[in-house]
């Protein structure tokens, strides 16, 4: 049956291909067709309608082929869509105007738009067709290349390029060991130099993947399976899976048969309306030659479909070529080109880095006089793409040396709203090449935050490396226009963090619960807990282990030390000013040795102890405070240290008691919770040896009292800072203090340095000034009111748990045996232990060998319900670990949605044993954990990671039967979550580590039957 079009219907636009570039032309004529004018139809060759291929690999993360989907059935349907899924196009007739597809359906056409794309270039090699070959191309490809690798070992690829790297991070997530095997002598061929491939060969090659460059495969091996390759020199490479990722080419096949003018190599002829050489007949993305180019990438495809979409409604646009820029990450790998990186020696001068050490590679490309910059590549470390694609599109002349910018990263500037481009039609987003005009247009038109911006012009919902700008852009806009700039906190606080403190203060709030009841939603983040603990305290200062406050707690804050490594924390104890006498640092060595703790002596003039287990904290801080010491908060957004010279007490510069003043304003402010850290320092002359001028405050004694510097800090951004006042006593320094200190505290937003603050205040230093010493507002008696609060209110957080058996209870490291797991291999170091370096490959360990020789599977087999504990032994809106046989189990008590979670203790992203001490909270609704190293989150119903990454992890059902709790497990010994297993055998094993776990107190029993104790 043919459907013929009669003259009083809108025109038919019948569109081949429902890959990313269909559908995105589908999506851009609906939305310009305001008139009706056309009837859109689309053939879709697979089961699925229009999914993400650029995130492809991540299919072998979650296994859910809906999470990569661009769109549903029903949204055709919603827009008067025929979509036709599971059905090709095979014939097209040009003279009748119809399209003839697979299963049978003719169709009339109007207008008729070729979206095939591509297909995987298969070379003819002998073998090509064994059990075991695989494409790398669609949904489909990757759920039989799963199939295929649980029986396998090792993998090759066939091809270097970015989808032949894309392919082997996919099998060598597998777990398979991994060949790269491509036949130009580097990698990635058409983005990188030789040099840049060398790095890229190296950085990979240190992840476990094996490289074989130039090596051209004669056939693949084997009867009926794959078992290996051979090369062209007779060489062989033992294999169990072949993936082939040697190029594309266009699927160009509908168009040949139909008699459209194609390229000498394949793609369909298009001019710059994208029109072929029928006149009715339009080709985009990758089946289409413009120029003598096929674009491989999908924001041409998009700039194709977007240009044509508005010239069938009407428009003058036109598709002029696209700019081939782009920034990835292959095998963990930074990996970045812009502009043109091939520009010949008579126009262009090269500059290249090399640091072989850090494997960072960088290669940029200027004019002949040195003045723009052409073009680059960047290997190992991309961070400065954004800053200097910009550059390379604006064609401004450098703003500083071209020398400086190959060698020194972060040399250029931040890219923000201030350095946008002027042009309206410069790009902003590459991938969907939306231009600043399209972003200032919608945001005219209402787009009042950045999720609506991404969802009406598509900037930022590719790689997302714009999304700064766009932001940026947004919030100069909107104020520009007098609109509101939507500053919530987070999804369950519509309030900025300032707000917030008003609202605490205004209603003498008192917990965490109490505020979301009252003006949030949900069940609070990792972002909002931390940030009105730290309010709380700032206001209150009540004991942060407080019930109503402890889970609130970053795991630093919580366990009062910094998490290191391995999940061990180091211990900072305070030494006002400096000063410390020979008793006390004899103390430090004495406990350092007891408990096998690495010492180093911080920038701040104090002693870090690394190494300490969470359940020896107690212990640790009980010899320190019994010596005197008292917590350093190196562990809170509080003030950290007053560092000081030793002025007038031994310099014979010094005008100034810059020791004796130090002390003394670390003990007014120590315990003050902040928005960030603050760091102070005295300096009893001009000379400056404190380095005063570069802290959030500092004094520099004068011959008529101190000046007062606020606003500096060291860092990534070092800032200078400012003089507010001159020749002031000692009293009067206190009293500014207290007014800054306090007035930062209250306005400054969630993690703001001082410097950052101050460039965000009205007016400034001046602003400042009028505040602190004019009292303009009025508050300064409010301000040193609130402060003196806090100063009279201060305990020694470590001589609290010290000192309760409860809190004490709080670090023990398994709440269902008091057996410990050291959980970390150790390494000696210019004679001292340290971490071992974290593995190369972070992804998870599924098989395992267990001391007696079988293999740890996590199965669901015989599972039974086993007694962890009892209820009051985890607390609230929070978690603890328990040990079942080999494993770390992370239990979690979601008091306030009355839910259980249990889930491995392990986060895959470092393998660290460390989940149970991370922040619970919801994200829209679905309960999660943050890991508390890196803040990696993961669903406790599915296990899956909410931030994006390629992990997860095992969650177990929970019951509560009256006080106990029961988790439904295999039995112990069977189940195994990452090297937990490995490193504690070689933790026991090894003599430097056994000795390292005896004098640290962590047990090194084996625990086989810990699990049978729990029943």
């Amino acid at each position: 049956m043919i459907a013929n079009r009669d003259d009083r219907r809108p025109e038919t636009v019948v569109v081949v291909g429902n890959g990313m570039v269909g559908h995105r032309f589908c999506e851009q004529l609906s939305a310009r067709d305001r008139c009706g004018r056309y009837q859109l139809v689309t053939f879709c060759e697979e089961a699925r309608a229009a999914y993400d291929r650029v995130h492809l690999s991540e299919f072998f993360t979650h296994r859910d082929a809906s999470r990569l989907a661009l769109t549903t059935a029903d949204w055709y349907s919603r827009n008067g869509i025929e979509l036709y899924l599971g059905d090709a196009v095979v014939k097209i007739d040009r003279f009748a105007k119809t399209v003839h597809s697979r299963e049978g359906r003719i169709l009339s056409y109007d207008k008729l738009v070729l979206a095939t794309g591509s297909a995987p270039f298969v070379p003819p090699i002998p073998g090509v067709d064994k059990s075991g070959v695989f494409v790398y191309r669609t949904i489909d490809d990757l759920e039989a290349m799963l199939a295929h690798g649980n029986k396998a070992r090792s993998a090759a690829v066939i091809g270097g390029g970015l989808l032949g790297l894309e392919a082997a991070k996919a099998v060598h997530d597998m777990g398979l060991d991994t060949h790269v095997v491509e036949f130009s002598p580097r990698l990635m061929p058409r983005q990188l130099d030789d040099a840049g491939s060398r790095m890229l060969v190296s950085k990979i090659s240190q992840l476990g993947v094996s490289v074989h460059l130039d090596r051209s495969t004669r056939e693949i091996l084997g009867d009926d399976h794959v078992d290996g390759l051979r090369f062209q020199d007779g060489a062989t490479l033992p294999v169990d899976m072949v993936v082939i990722s040697a190029g594309i080419h266009p699927r160009d096949e509908l168009a040949k048969e139909a008699g459209l003018d194609l390229g000498p190599r394949g793609g369909v002829m298009i001019n710059e309306g994208l029109l072929t050489s029928d006149p009715h007949i339009f080709a985009i993305g990758e089946v289409a030659l413009f120029r003598g180019m096929v674009y491989g990438l999908v924001a041409p495809g998009y700039s194709m479909a977007d240009v044509l979409a508005a010239r069938l409604t009407g428009e003058s646009a036109e598709f002029r070529g696209a700019d081939l820029s782009t920034q990835l990450k292959l095998l963990g790998v930074d990996v970045a080109s812009f502009g043109d990186y091939e520009a010949d020696a008579d126009v262009a001068k090269s500059l290249v880095f090399e640091d072989p050490i850090a494997g960072i590679y960088r290669r940029l490309l200027v004019s002949s006089d040195g003045r723009h910059l052409l073009g680059g590549i960047l290997v190992g470390d991309a961070s400065d793409f954004r800053k200097l694609l910009s550059l390379c599109r604006g064609g401004k002349p450098l703003p500083v040396s071209a020398a400086s910018l190959v060698v020194s990263r972060g040399a250029l500037p931040d890219v923000a709203a201030t350095n946008l481009p002027e042009d309206p039609a410069e790009s902003i987003c590459s991938c969907n090449n939306v231009t600043l005009g399209a972003l200032k247009a919608a945001i005219a038109d209402g787009a009042t935050t950045v999720e609506i911006l991404k969802t009406c012009t598509r900037a930022g919902s590719g790689c997302g490396g714009c999304l700064p700008q766009v932001t940026d852009l947004l919030h100069r806009e909107l104020a520009c226009s007098g609109k509101a700039v939507n500053a919530a906190l987070c999804e369950h606080f519509k309030f900025t963090r300032q707000e917030l403190f008003q609202i605490v203060k205004v209603k003498e709030i008192r917990t965490f619960g109490e505020l979301l009841e009252s003006h949030g939603r949900g069940d609070g983040c990792e972002i909002c807990k931390p940030t009105v603990a730290s309010i709380l305290a700032s206001l209150w200062n009540e004991e942060i282990l407080k019930d109503d406050h402890a889970t609130l707690q970053d795991t630093n804050d919580r366990f009062l030390a910094n998490i290191q490594r391995g999940g061990l924390y180091s211990i900072v104890p305070r030494v006002p000013g400096g000063e410390i006498t020979p008793e006390k640092l004899i103390v430090l060595g004495a406990v350092a040795k007891k408990y096998g703790l690495y010492t180093k002596i911080t920038g701040g003039q104090r002693i870090d102890l690394f190494g300490a287990p969470a359940h020896r904290l107690p212990d640790i801080w009980e010899d320190l405070v019994e010596a005197g010491f008292e917590s350093g908060h190196a562990y809170g957004k509080a003030l950290r240290t007053v560092k000081s010279c030793v002025g007038s007490t031994w310099c014979r510069y010094g005008v100034g008691d810059s020791v004796g003043f130090a002390i003394r304003i670390e003990n007014r402010y120590k315990g003050l919770r902040a928005p960030h850290k603050i760091k102070g320092a005295v300096s009893g002359c001009t000379r400056e040896c404190a380095e005063a001028q570069g802290k959030d405050f500092g004094l520099i004694a004068t011959e008529n009292g101190y000046n007062l510097y606020v606003c500096g800090n060291g860092g990534t951004r070092p800032r200078h800072a400012d003089l507010l006042a001159t020749n002031l006593d000692e009293e009067t320094c206190i009293r500014y203090l207290d007014r800054f200190l306090m007035y930062y505290v209250t306005t400054a937003d969630r993690l703001m340095r001082t410097s950052v603050w101050l460039e965000k205040l009205p007016g400034r230093l001046e602003h400042l000034k009028q505040v602190i010493i004019e009292d303009k507002l009025g508050i300064a008696a409010d301000l040193e009111a609130m402060m003196q609060r806090v100063v009279d209110s201060y305990r020694c957080e470590w001589a609290d748990v010290v000192r309760d058996p409860r809190k004490r209870a709080f670090f023990r490291q398994f709440v269902n045996t008091d057996e410990t797991d050291p959980d970390i291999e150790l390494i000696e170091e210019r004679g001292q232990l340290r971490p071992a370096d974290w593995p190369k490959d972070n992804g998870l360990v599924t098989t395992l060998t267990l001391p007696d020789g079988s293999e740890a599977r996590s199965i669901d087999v015989d599972r039974t319900w086993v007694r962890v504990g009892k209820v009051s032994d985890f607390p609230a809106d929070g978690g603890h670990a328990v040990r079942y046989g080999y494993l770390q189990i992370a239990v979690f008590r979601f008091a306030c949605r009355g839910e259980w979670h249990a889930t491995t203790n392990m986060c895959p992203h470092k393998q660290e044993l460390v989940l149970a001490r991370g922040i619970i909270g919801d994200a829209d609704g679905e309960p999660k954990v943050a890991c508390p190293l890196h803040k990696k989150t993961f669903s406790l119903r599915t296990g899956a990671c909410l931030t994006g990454e390629p992990y997860s992890i095992d969650t177990f059902p929970v019951r509560i039967d009256g006080d106990n709790v029961l988790l439904l497990l295999p039995p112990p010994g069977r189940l195994a979550s990452g090297p937990a297993v490995e490193q504690r055998r070689r933790a026991t094993s090894c003599g430097v580590c056994s000795a390292t776990a005896q004098a640290a107190g962590i047990g090194t029993t084996n625990g086989q039957n810990v699990g049978h104790s729990m029943t």
